[in-house]
Parts: C-alpha cells; structure tokens; sequence
C-alpha cells in the first residue's frame, strides 16, 4: 500500500508539473499585457517596463516557467540564509554550495498582480464556498440517484423506468451552464415569489440591523440542484444497471426463496453489493464538481475559487489563474488517490499492485 501511494503521489506531481507547463504558455499567448493593464492608460513606455521587470516579466519564458515551478514545488532551490527560508515558511535541508540549498517548504504561488495578496492565502479564503457547493451537490445526486435507480430497477420496462431513464439522458445531455441558466431564471426570477428564492446570494450573509453573520442555507438550493444535475442522472443510470445485474444473481433469489421480505432483500443484499461502482463515481465527481462549479458561481454570483479566478482571467492576473488551476490540479490527483485505495478497501476482490 505504501509503495502504491508514493508511486501514485510521484505520477501526481508529473501530472501538475504538466498542467503547471502547459497553463503558463497558453496564458503567455495571450494578447494582453498585465504591466499596461496596472500602469494605466495613461502611462508612458518607461513606467509599464519598471512594472514589467518588477513583476518579472521581461525574463524568457523558459527561465520564468522554471523560477515558477521551483517556487511552487514543495522541494526547491532558494537563498539558504534566513531571510531567503524564511521567505518561504520552509527549512533548509541540503546545502547546494555557494549562497543556496534545498529548501523544504509550502508550494509558493507568489501574489497577485491586482492585489499584492499572497495567492494560497487568496485560494484559501474563497476555497469554503466551492467546497461547500461541491459536497451540496454531491449529496444531492447521490441520494436522488441511488434512490431514483432503485425505484427504476425495482419496475424495469414500466412507465416509471422510462420516465426517469428518458430523464436521465436529457440530464446527461445538457451542459451544467445551461441548465444552470435555465434553473436560475425559472426559480430564482420567474417563480421567486412562489419560491423564496433568488438569482444570487451567498452562504453567508450580514445582518444589516444587527452586524451578524447568518448562515442561510436556501441561497445554496438553486448552485447545488445546477451543479448536481448531471451527476444525478448518471448516478442513477448507473444504480439501475447495477441494481438490474444484482437482482438477477443466485442468491437474490434464495434469499426471496427463504422467505425474506422484498424490502429486506433489496436494501440489506442488493443494494450493498450494487453500490461500488457508484461509490467509485461519487468519489470521482467530488473533483469534478469542484472544477465545474467555476461557471455555476459566475451565474449565481457565488463567492468561490470560480469568481476568483475567473476575474483573474479578465484582469490578465497570471498568479492567481496558474495558482488555481493547480489547486484544482492538486485536489484531483489526490481525490484520485482516495478513490483507488477506498475502492480497494470495499472490494477484496480488487489488489493494489
């Protein structure tokens, strides 16, 4: 098992040292140049290059993506005074000759363009609100489509089966920004005083009169239902395929032989052994979801990694765009890592080799 995580955690750090690479060159493509966005319009040639070295900008690409990945790695080369580790909240491991050593610390993804704020510090701050929407949806498609896959496969080929197969499909089908659109105008513009609900607002509100934060829990129904949608349908297609296969096995029907009773049959017998493929796609989507809600936040206005980065993007903020694109880099690889090792924890059948 050990062997398996540090060889899976190594194939990880390839993988974001790939997204690191090829990040770095498409936002270097770009046309745009940050120094003349901070400068000004007004700004003359002089000001916009002491923007540009300050902020690096000058060096050839390859000596930047390199002085970028030796910042972000949690192994790298810096001053080894205690100023130069100090910097990096690390420790000095091996001395390299001369004034540097290998350093030991927190991935450093430098600060914003925009607002000189650290960019782990900035991530983290905005990280609870795209989690939270994550494990909102997350647990609504995998409760609505264990049980909806339950109910399909309990009458398959009745109009109940069909309805909700021909659901799933049309959910499978359209994209979550679409549907996201469509679900905020609905219930959050249109039906709003019949719902209670609206187009934005955010997990956590301030309390006008009295100052206090309050935690209001219906702004996160309309991101949650957008986000989950299409997790749902494919959750339950694959509870009912699942479920179908089980049901069919030998000692389903000893069990009913036995004498015992339908419900106890499917939720004690079938319904356990059906669930590690779904298992499997739960734990995967958590990833997902969190990289998909980046739209659902613009749409709703919800304050998480998406907004953040997404003004990043506008506002030519190449910190904070590479910082979060490997933040969510980092979180996929090892919601990977879990998934395989939990698998293997669930299955005796299935070996880590």
């Amino acid at each position: 098992m050990l062997s398996f995580l540090l060889r899976r955690l190594g194939q990880g750090l390839l993988v974001l040292v790939g997204v690191a690479t090829v990040v770095f060159f498409l936002f270097n493509v770009l046309p745009g140049d940050p120094a003349a966005l901070l400068a000004g319009q007004r700004s003359d040639v002089g000001t916009q290059a002491a923007i540009r070295a300050d902020l690096g900008l000058d060096e050839p690409l390859p000596a930047r993506l390199l002085g970028y990945l030796n910042d972000a790695s949690p192994l790298g080369v810096h001053p080894r005074d205690s100023a130069g580790v100090a910097r990096y909240g690390g420790v000095a491991l091996l001395p390299l000759g001369g004034p540097r050593a290998l350093v030991l610390k927190w991935p450093y993804l430098r600060r914003s363009f925009q607002s000189n704020q650290d960019v782990l510090t900035l991530l983290l701050g905005y990280f609870p609100g795209t989690l939270w929407l994550a494990l909102a949806a997350m647990l609504l498609a995998a409760v609505g489509g264990v049980a909806l896959g339950v109910a399909a496969a309990l009458r398959p080929q009745s109009w109940l089966d069909r309805v909700l197969v021909t659901t799933s499909v049309l959910g499978i089908s359209v994209p979550s920004f679409v549907a996201a659109i469509l679900i905020a105008v609905t219930f959050g513009f249109y039906w709003s005083h019949w719902t209670g609900l609206s187009l934005t607002g955010q997990l956590y509100e301030t309390d006008p009169f009295t100052g206090e934060r309050q935690l209001v829990l219906r702004n996160l129904l309309l991101p949650a239902v957008a986000l989950g949608v299409r997790p749902l349908a494919i959750i339950m297609q694959l509870t009912r395929s699942s479920m179908l296969d089980v049901l069919s096995q030998d000692y389903i029907r000893t069990a009913r032989a036995k004498g015992l009773s339908p419900g106890r049959t499917v939720w004690r017998h079938a319904l356990r052994n059906a669930l590690n493929p779904v298992v499997t796609a739960v734990s995967g989507w958590l990833a997902s979801l969190m990289a998909g809600a980046f739209f659902i936040e613009y749409i709703f206005n919800w304050k998480g990694l998406g907004t953040v980065t997404l003004r990043a993007v506008e506002n030519l903020d190449f910190p904070v765009v590479m910082g979060a694109t490997l933040f969510v880099a980092a979180i996929f690889v090892l919601v990977n890592i879990a998934v395989d090792m939990l698998y293997a924890l669930l299955d005796p059948r299935v070996k880590i080799n």
